[in-house]
């Protein structure tokens, strides 16, 4: 339902993210007290989860040479458009709080975690670049470097269900296209081979697992529901529902489970590296 679009007379609409979120607003305001004036600006003073993710964004990147009020109004405008993004922010959003074990409330990736605040600015950012704002876009994609140390280019298609873990040190090329219901960890590249100004970066399927560390060159594609081990370097397609580790990156042997990204596994066999013959013991990659 588009954010402009009107409700039945007499039905209160169900939001059940937005609902957890003030919920667990009200007890950050009532247990730590002196976080009373984040919780209060990001989420109580909203009316709609919509309306929080944009102050939430804003408030983070705020600089003097485009104040966080532009930003916000520059967002709100790109809500109308697009109200897919607020449907999108939802759905990353259960997606972190079901993968990521550090995560144990709601409200945590909206005002804490950089990982899920960098791909909802990427989502405004891709918007906008289609409504031919392309140097706001680019102005975002700079800041949210900055800021989250997370370089998505705006061009980026992504899908929903995304759950970025830290963040940190992510890049994705302009040509590049993630799936649904991915998982990327810290460090990770979706990038090029050369200068090549063509389509020039990875297609990641949906449910893949990319590892820590992991960089994935060229157009190449990553099957969907394959695992891609921590520090890997591939660049070969990998079929899906497999799992690929190494300098280069090899198969080894299956994804191990349905929904590698749901899962969150980043463990194999080491006999399947080669590295400490037919051991029983798992090590990480």
């Amino acid at each position: 339902m588009s954010v402009s679009a009107k409700k039945p007379s007499g039905l209160k609409a169900v939001d059940p993210v937005w609902d957890a979120l003030r919920g667990d607003a009200q007890t950050i305001l009532a247990d730590e007290p002196s976080l009373g004036n984040l919780v209060v600006s990001s989420v109580l003073n909203h009316d709609s989860f919509e309306a929080a993710l944009v102050q939430r964004l804003a408030a983070r990147l705020d600089h003097s040479d485009v104040s966080a009020d532009l930003i916000r109004q520059a967002f709100l405008e790109t809500l109308q458009d697009n109200p897919e993004i607020g449907t999108d922010a939802r759905v990353d959003l259960a997606a972190t709080l079901e993968r990521d074990p550090a995560c144990h409330r709601a409200i945590e990736p909206m005002l804490y975690f950089k990982g899920y605040q960098a791909i909802q600015t990427h989502r405004f950012a891709h918007a906008m670049l289609k409504d031919g704002r392309r140097d706001l876009a680019l102005y975002l994609q700079s800041r949210a470097s900055q800021v989250f140390q997370v370089d998505i280019n705006p061009a980026v298609r992504i899908g929903h269900g995304i759950m970025l873990d830290h963040g940190t040190g992510l890049v994705i090329g302009e040509t590049a296209i993630v799936g649904d219901n991915v998982s990327l960890l810290q460090g990770v590249t979706l990038g090029g081979t050369g200068k090549a100004d063509q389509d020039r970066h990875p297609k990641i399927g949906n449910g893949v697992l990319i590892g820590a560390g992991a960089k994935v060159l060229g157009n190449i594609t990553i099957g969907e529901c394959s695992r891609v081990g921590a520090g890997s370097v591939v660049l070969k397609p990998v079929p899906p529902r497999v799992t690929v580790a190494g300098v280069p990156a090899k198969v080894i042997g299956a994804a191990g489970c349905s929904q590698p990204a749901l899962v969150m596994d980043q463990m194999v066999l080491a006999y399947d590296l080669g590295t400490s013959g037919p051991s029983e013991e798992k090590e990480s990659i």
